[in-house]
């Protein structure tokens, strides 16, 4: 068995098919990043609304003006 030297050419070959992987499999699952993540914003809003709502429901105050 004879070892063959490990060229530039080989190693940059090598990278940039890895790179191509990795890039494909970015873009295949991005649309369903942006869903879950625009889905968990959605949930939080309406969290943060709910318990505001009932948070000022229990503490509104009544202000009486009256002339003297």
């Amino acid at each position: 068995m004879t070892a063959q030297p490990l060229t530039k050419a080989d190693i940059e070959a090598k990278l940039r098919r890895l790179q191509g992987d990795v890039e494909q499999q970015i873009d295949a699952r991005k649309g369903t990043a942006i869903k879950v993540a625009v889905g968990i914003g959605l949930v939080v809003v309406v969290i943060a609304f709910l318990l505001g709502t009932r948070k000022g429901a229990r503490k509104t105050t009544i202000v009486e003006i009256r002339r003297v």
